[in-house]
């Protein structure tokens, strides 16, 4: 029988009912875009607690609402509790949200397992993971009969390499678009990094110096860079998704990414002297 994972941060992140997730992927949903060239492949998203990141990761799937017609997102999340260096995909299956359930595309998930190096089938590596769960609301709210093939993309080497090889596995597949989830700097004494001290110099730094690093990386497309980048600045969690995402949209022919939003948490929240914030970008390719 097929697994179903559990919604385990429903109520934690987001809204555990139906309706108040609704209310809030109503509000997060409405951004638009007055014109785009081509067919979307690919974007990168926040995975925040949606009051802090739900807007910035809803202008990416209004986004896709606009300009694609996407029957299968692959989900690249960032690794908060899996212990490997394996990418790991939940092959089969279905995801529960408060809106109904979200099937795996297990056609998809195979195709992908024989395609790339090094991709296992771990469906227990995705138990209690946040990074891809918060995007799947949204999925099912703006695409309700879209899949999902959900992959844990580790912060290793051979991200780009990941990404690059799906990429070329669904090179014929306008309907198909590839997701990263990272957030970005992780500042202040309580995440251990806090080079710049406190106050509106530190967060003018994250936000202008060390944030725009990685964003600087997705937008023109160097994958490679990603991982080896945010090893040595702090400035994304998901760095192996970011590499995943970026080398999907480079194998299916894009040039160069676009930055829809970018904000802080302070920004969303201010409280008192800058001290404790994280950074989150949204951007399409």
């Amino acid at each position: 029988m097929s697994a179903r994972r559990k919604a385990y941060v429903a109520g934690q992140f987001y809204p555990e009912t139906e309706s108040e997730c609704r209310r809030e992927l109503e509000a997060y949903t409405k951004a638009r875009i007055d014109e785009y060239e081509g067919t979307p492949v690919a974007g990168i998203v926040p995975h925040a607690g949606w009051v802090f990141s739900g807007a910035t990761a809803g202008k990416v799937f209004s986004f896709f609402k606009q300009f694609a017609t996407p029957k299968t997102f692959i989900l690249f999340g960032a690794v908060h509790r899996y212990m490997s260096d394996s990418p790991a995909v939940m092959a089969d299956g279905a995801w529960e949200t408060p809106l109904g359930d979200v099937e795996i595309d297990a056609s998809m998930a195979s195709e992908l397992l024989g395609a790339c190096a090094g991709l296992t089938s771990n469906a227990r590596a995705h138990d209690g993971e946040h990074s891809i769960e918060v995007q799947v609301p949204f999925i099912k709210f703006l695409f309700p009969e879209a899949k999902i093939v959900p992959i844990l993309a580790p912060p290793t080497g051979d991200a780009a390499a990941l990404g690059d090889a799906v990429g070329r596995a669904i090179a014929g597949r306008d309907d198909v678009i590839a997701i990263g989830s990272t957030d970005l700097t992780h500042y202040g004494f309580e995440y251990g990094f806090a080079p710049k001290g406190a106050g509106e110099e530190a967060l003018k730094w994250a936000r202008e110096v060390n944030d725009r690093r990685m964003i600087d990386i997705a937008i023109e497309m160097k994958a490679e860079e990603a991982v080896p980048v945010a090893q040595t600045h702090h400035n994304a969690c998901g760095s192996g998704a970011v590499a995943a995402a970026t080398a999907v949209a480079h194998a299916k022919g894009k040039k160069k990414g676009i930055l829809l939003d970018y904000t802080t948490s302070y920004d969303v929240m201010p409280r008192g002297r800058p001290s404790m914030f994280v950074g989150y970008a949204g951007i399409v390719f």
